[in-house]
């Protein structure tokens, strides 16, 4: 079983995000970059299939170098390889141009299997999986949270609203991970320690044929960024009884927040 991940770097959930002085970005100097948690539920359940079904696990990403970093702890975690390509323009694209970059970069590999995030955390739009799956003509299942492969095929269960749904599928096929699937695995020092020799091929734009201006205008751009507006501090309404608080509470609504 050959299976590919799709691997995007993250900036951590811990990480104090400062917009940039262009407004239209974010300061990356003290920002701590990892591996996207959804991805990291990918790369998971790929290499749970490898120890299954036999097979290896190559994993792709895009990103300026530094990437490899990231990428390498999926590599100690179980993975075989890696495919970095070198963009240091990755967060100037939109979800569409990363998606015919990646089909780019993995359309020489023989693969049975692609897994994907089903987003990433950092702009949430859901879209580099599913647009993979139909630039390569092959079937897609998102929010997957189980899977069983035989005779080749998959079979996967998706959450909808309400409930699950099982879907089947021939093999080549992608699909979308969702929270339940699995639990990655903590990374071990001998994992770290084998990760440091495993190949990552590090390829330009122009190895993978990509011509730099057909993917230089996106079809969306960031125009500004801002942070969320701080909320005031909550009033505490004082009062003898319920019924006294519960009438001031009235009054407040319908003369100082103007909703009743």
């Amino acid at each position: 079983m050959e299976i590919i991940v799709l691997l995007k770097r993250v900036p951590a959930t811990e990480s104090i995000i400062m917009i940039d002085d262009d407004g239209k970005s974010i300061k990356t100097n003290n920002v701590k970059w990892v591996i996207n948690p959804y991805d990291e539920f990918a790369a998971e359940e790929a290499i749970r299939i490898k120890e299954a079904h036999g097979g290896s696990v190559t994993v792709v990403s895009i990103g300026p170098e530094k990437t490899a970093a990231t990428m390498r702890s999926a590599l100690a975690m179980g993975a075989d390889r890696g495919i970095l390509v070198n963009d240091p323009e990755v967060d100037s694209r939109d979800g569409l141009s990363l998606a015919r970059i990646l089909c780019a970069a993995i359309k020489n590999i023989k693969f049975d299997l692609i897994i994907a995030g089903q987003r990433a955390v950092d702009d949430d739009n859901y879209l580099v999986g599913p647009a993979v799956a139909e630039f390569l003509n092959i079937p897609h299942v998102s929010m997957v949270i189980k899977e069983e492969i035989s005779d080749g095929r998959i079979r996967c269960h998706r959450v909808v609203e309400g409930g699950t749904v099982v879907v089947d599928a021939p093999l080549p096929a992608l699909f979308t991970t969702q929270r339940g699937l699995n639990e990655p695995r903590y990374v071990s020092l001998p994992g770290m320690m084998k990760a440091k020799k495993k190949p990552i091929d590090i390829k330009s734009l122009e190895d993978i044929g990509i011509d730099l201006s057909s993917i230089e205008k996106s079809s969306v751009t960031v125009t500004s960024m801002r942070l969320p507006l701080e909320r005031e501090n909550g009033k505490m309404i004082e009062g003898e009884s319920a019924g006294t608080k519960a009438a001031e509470l009235v009054k407040l609504l319908h003369e100082e927040a103007k909703v009743i």
